[in-house]
């Protein structure tokens, strides 16, 4: 009786399993990431009712809406991916059917798919499934540091850069951009469904860690933290960077977005940091002469409506605070004035090394014919008029002379001296001695 059971069922369940399966999945809502497909099945009007749970047979359609990607997982392993809005036809399953394909080729498949089941006590020995991920954008994840996280601020302006605690929350949003890395390393097989508060409380406390890196990135960029709700998607992209280990290459997730509501420092590091500009604008005489010259207007303003001890000996003990504290406004002024006319000083000095001409070595500003450094003769380019003119046309530019052709002018290629007569010249130079031959000729 048991093997007639057996072979009973086994035919029963392999003939219910010829019917071909649509699957579908309906809207995800932002709390389920994964979800197990279901088969339409309608008890009135459908002849499959009877057919295996985790069973796909050989040409089944599943449908994928928008924002979703589909796997079908055959005995633990991932055969097929789709993440392509539409219609998929599963084509290529080990569960045969007499109504797709080759007629003949599935009966032998359905005979030994009987025969398979029937060594089985008729159960199916196998198991298929069908898995939607949510790849749409998963919102309104809250974060809040319950310590304060170190934050450098750096002002290159005014030389600062220290360390300071900060505070800080919002929300972030994630999405799933690697479906089989999810599957694999995260949900796995899941009975109905795989939802965002199974995993979100590692991804807050991994990424409440990411956060200090990822501030001292932005902190790098020159951004100070009251500007950072302004550059969030930098911040995102830090995080990212910092998570990528974790979230991308192990879990297939990525930030989409990072919102700060709000990021506030101590009361203590805000005045210090305040105090330390305040010095630092200090430094120019003439904001510090500008700020002594404040101080004194409200110190004589100060001293002239006291009535206790009397305007003059008011004004007396603002002199002695004036005498002891060894400055004044006028020593300010005069120092930043000197500080311009020393920047003053240094552009001339810049105007002139750039004016004259420059020697090949390297002395710039030179006036003369000859270099005052090493003494090589002033370059020319163009030719010399009897008038001294260099000119670079065919007629001189200061009297109007055409340019000399046929018959050689010399000038000595060692210190640069020329004849009076430069079609005539001497056989030797009568400035440095040197001979003059063909190297002498300047056109």
């Amino acid at each position: 009786m048991g093997l007639i059971k057996s072979i009973k069922s086994a035919v029963n369940t392999a003939m219910a399993d010829q019917w071909r399966e649509y699957f579908y999945c309906d809207a995800l809502s932002g709390d389920v990431l994964v979800t197990k497909g279901k088969k339409r099945i309608n008890n009135n009007k459908s002849s499959n009712t009877k057919g295996e749970e985790n069973i796909i047979t050989n040409g089944s359609i599943v449908a994928v809406n928008e924002g979703q990607c589909m796997i079908i997982v055959d005995q633990g392993k991932i055969v097929e991916f789709c993440a392509e809005a539409g219609e998929f036809i599963y084509d290529t399953s080990t569960e045969p059917t007499l109504f797709y394909g080759e007629f003949g080729e599935n009966v032998g498949r359905t005979f030994a798919t009987i025969g398979k089941r029937f060594t089985f006590g008729g159960d199916t020995a196998k198991d298929q499934r069908i898995y939607f991920f949510n790849t749409k954008e998963i919102m309104g994840n809250k974060y809040g540091t319950a310590s304060p996280v170190p934050f450098r601020v750096v002002d290159r302006n005014i030389g600062l850069d220290v360390d300071i605690a900060i505070r800080c929350n919002g929300e972030y949003s994630y999405k799933i951009t690697y479906p089989l890395l999810f599957y694999t390393n995260v949900s796995g097989n899941v009975t109905n469904d795989y939802t965002r508060d199974m995993i979100d409380s590692q991804l807050k406390a991994e990424l409440m860690t990411a956060l200090q890196p990822a501030f001292a990135k932005i902190s790098d960029m020159g951004i100070r933290y009251s500007a950072i709700p302004a550059h969030t998607m930098e911040l995102a992209d830090a995080l990212n960077e910092v998570l990528s280990a974790k979230w991308s290459e192990l879990r297939g997730i990525s930030i989409v977005s990072f919102g700060v509501n709000s990021m506030k420092a101590s009361e203590e590091d805000e005045a210090m940091i305040k105090e330390l500009q305040k010095s630092a604008v200090l430094r120019s005489p003439d904001m510090a002469a500008a700020t002594l010259v404040g101080a004194q207007a409200e110190a004589m303003k100060a001293a002239a409506s006291n009535e206790s001890t009397g305007p003059m000996m008011a004004f007396a003990g603002m002199n002695m605070a004036n005498m002891a504290g060894g400055m004044n406004a006028n020593a300010l002024f005069g120092l930043a004035g000197q500080s311009g006319q020393e920047a003053n000083a240094v552009h001339t000095q810049a105007t002139k090394q750039t004016d004259g001409w420059n020697c090949s070595c390297g002395r710039t500003g030179n006036k003369g014919k000859f270099c005052e450094e090493c003494g090589t003769p002033k370059p020319t380019d163009g030719w010399v008029c009897s008038c001294g003119a260099v000119n670079k046309g065919k007629f001189c530019s200061e009297c109007g002379n055409k340019k000399p052709v046929g018959e050689p002018l010399y000038r000595c290629d060692k210190c640069g001296w020329e004849p009076e007569e430069p079609k005539n010249p001497p056989k030797f130079c009568p400035e440095c001695g040197d001979s003059f031959n063909e190297d002498d000729v300047r056109q």
